[in-house]
């Protein structure tokens, strides 16, 4: 991706400090990825259609969630209201990044928000908590952000391709999909640093675990909407509790 390369972005300190970071995670991130393109190819999609989707996807999620859909030879209008279900939580990253990214061209916006992955958001919003109006600032910011997008980028694309060539010779039974499960968690930990995110988190997984009998990955939805129903409610009492030492 030309955002990766961009001259302006090499040049800045803050660019390797992203791939430093994103290291970190990259080893869970490269096994999630080889096993989904091995469940792709096992899952009756063709070489060609699993590299296409990678391709074009690049939502691991969304790309689990929908395989097993389209082996059953489930409707067209079913995978897509599936895959978007289990794709909101980009919404929420697109709105917080928003204030971030709006000095920037529309296609360069557009274009990071493609390559934004899950731990990238994560790994950007621990670092930057807030948007800064000083240009040095903000090039220093999206310089991290595409520095940690480029190895988040090139180790999922690389494993996932690599699963489909070797598709035939890697079962799923090796459950590599965990390790990527545990890259999430370590992280997820790292950032529970109130009350109220280990609260939300803590919902979100009940709902998920309550409503894992909902068909087309339904209870990600429910937990997503429960996390954020409870952090609407519970926010307007932060600023009270604060000023009395309680949180």
């Amino acid at each position: 991706m030309i955002l990766f390369l961009k001259r302006e972005h090499r040049a800045r300190p803050e660019y390797f400090e992203g791939i430093r970071d994103q290291f970190s995670v990259a080893m869970g991130i490269g096994a999630w990825g080889l096993m989904t393109g091995v469940a792709m190819v096992q899952s009756g999609l063709s070489p060609l259609e699993a590299v296409l989707m990678t391709l074009i996807v690049y939502a691991g999620s969304a790309q689990l969630a929908a395989i097993p859909m389209m082996a059953a030879g489930a409707p067209l209008w079913v995978i897509l209201v599936a895959a978007f279900c289990v794709n909101l939580r980009f919404v929420v990253f697109s709105a917080h990044l928003r204030p971030y990214l709006m000095h920037l061209p529309r296609w360069e916006r557009l274009a990071s928000g493609y390559v934004t992955g899950d731990l990238s958001y994560v790994f950007f919003a621990r670092r930057y908590p807030h948007p800064s109006d000083n240009p040095e600032q903000r090039a220093a910011q999206q310089a991290y952000l595409m520095g940690n997008c480029a190895v988040n980028y090139a180790a999922w694309m690389g494993t996932s391709l690599l699963g489909v060539a070797l598709a035939n010779a890697i079962p799923l039974a090796w459950g590599l999909g965990f390790a990527g499960i545990l890259a999430l968690l370590g992280v997820m930990c790292s950032l529970a640093t109130s009350r109220l995110r280990v609260v939300s988190a803590g919902v979100a997984g009940a709902a998920a675990v309550v409503a894992w009998a909902l068909p087309l990955k339904l209870n990600i939805l429910v937990a997503i909407a429960c996390a954020v129903a409870l952090c609407l409610l519970l926010e307007p009492l932060r600023p009270a509790r604060e000023g009395t030492g309680r949180v």
